[in-house]
């Protein structure tokens, strides 16, 4: 039911020649006052209005946002452990000093989603500087240790220059940054979607609607029809006139619904989020098996950028160590067997009953088919806000601005 403003009546009908709304030719029970009151109640009603309609759709995707964003969390942290399990079970001589650009590669990548400033590619190229020095010592020459901060420095910035990963580096960087650009612009539309139903709740209502609309709801009151309730023509015309800016939005929120479900369709088809996340163990994996088969010429080149330090000898090696030293002296031997172990390991982990990181395909087709339904959100504003026990819906009167008539 509308809230309908407190009337201070007079003792009986009388004539008020200040009125500027409900002016009648009959005895008024109205004062200016009462009108001043009627125009507020007026606009804390459409505000009301519009929120209750827009409750629901706004709820959906507040729910979706947050969906989302958890489904992606969960997801990335999934494909963090299965990039670190690489370490762990393969190259567990360096396991430890790699964990921490591990976590550091996955936080800029669930940043990024959530709207930071950094780039995928940055945060990828941050990441193989500080492999590169790892693999060098732990697995192309094994043998050096308590290398200085120079030296080391010197090899993270040397690592862009000599690209000791080769192609795998950079097909991990350009599918991951579709793949999560597609995801990240979803996310922020979803935002934009509860931006423009606020907007909307807000809109400034001009003189004359707020006029019309007293002279619709409140002026039968002046005549002392307090139960007569607008013809249903009549209100939409009245509602069409304020809410015209807002319905121009239709085509904007067509549109704005097309959107959403294009990217969702390149989230689940073309740049499949889940795939690529979980691809990134195998393009380490790749990218590190690259730099140990050419091994030898990266040390040539590394020795005449950073200089030869002096290696300390080491009571015993790790297996991991052992394994390397055997590439570095038949690479092409051993690289086959080294290559078919690794990607024995590099196999997708099954995730648990628990884990719900691949429900994000499911959530996202949830909602988009939701959305679609309110694709005539706007263009139907107007009926909705004439619709309830707004106008006469059971009865043969009703008031037409002027007076009451026949439906």
């Amino acid at each position: 039911m509308l809230n309908r403003p407190l009337m201070y009546l007079s003792k009986g009908p009388l004539a008020n020649s200040s009125l500027q709304i409900c002016q009648h030719k009959s005895p008024t029970c109205c004062t200016k006052k009462m009108e001043e009151n009627y125009q507020a109640a007026v606009r804390r009603e459409r505000i009301e209005n519009t929120q209750t309609l827009n409750f629901e759709l706004k709820y959906m995707i507040i729910g979706h946002i947050t969906a989302f964003q958890a489904a992606f969390e969960s997801l990335l942290r999934f494909a963090e452990n299965h990039t670190a399990s690489l370490f762990e079970t393969v190259y567990r001589s360096m396991s430890k000093e790699a964990a921490e650009p591990v976590k550091e590669l996955f936080t800029d990548l669930s940043l990024y989603l959530l709207g930071a400033q950094n780039r995928v590619e940055k945060a990828f190229f941050r990441f193989f500087d500080s492999l590169f020095p790892l693999v060098y010592t732990r697995l192309i020459n094994p043998g050096m240790t308590d290398l200085s901060e120079e030296y080391m420095e010197c090899l993270r910035q040397t690592r862009q220059d000599i690209n000791p990963f080769g192609r795998y580096s950079k097909e991990a960087v350009m599918e991951l940054a579709k793949s999560l650009r597609a995801s990240r612009t979803f996310n922020q539309a979803l935002g934009m979607g509860v931006e423009v139903l606020n907007a909307t709740e807000h809109a400034v209502l001009t003189k004359e609607c707020i006029r019309g609309l007293v002279k619709m709801q409140y002026c039968p009151h002046c005549q002392g029809l307090t139960l007569i309730r607008p013809c249903e023509g009549y209100c939409l015309n009245v509602m069409r006139g304020c809410f015209a800016s807002v319905s121009e939005l239709d085509i904007h929120w067509r549109e704005y619904i097309y959107t959403l479900e294009y990217l969702t369709n390149e989230m689940a088809g073309t740049h499949d989020l889940e795939l690529a996340l979980l691809g990134i163990r195998y393009s380490i994996n790749e990218a590190i098996l690259q730099a140990q088969l050419n091994g030898p010429q990266l040390s040539v080149t590394v020795d005449k950028v950073c200089g030869h330090p002096e290696e300390k000898e080491v009571k015993s090696l790790p297996d991991s160590i052992i394994q390397a030293k055997e590439i570095e002296r038949s690479p092409i031997t051993m690289a086959h067997s080294v290559t078919i172990n690794n990607k024995r390991s590099s196999l997708p982990l099954k995730s648990s009953k628990n884990d719900k990181s691949r429900s994000l395909k499911k959530v996202s087709r949830e909602f988009i088919s939701y959305m679609k339904r309110s694709r005539t959100f706007y263009a139907s504003l107007t009926e909705r806000l004439c619709d309830g026990d707004l106008v006469m819906k059971d009865s043969s009167t009703c008031w037409n601005g002027q007076d009451v008539v026949e439906r």
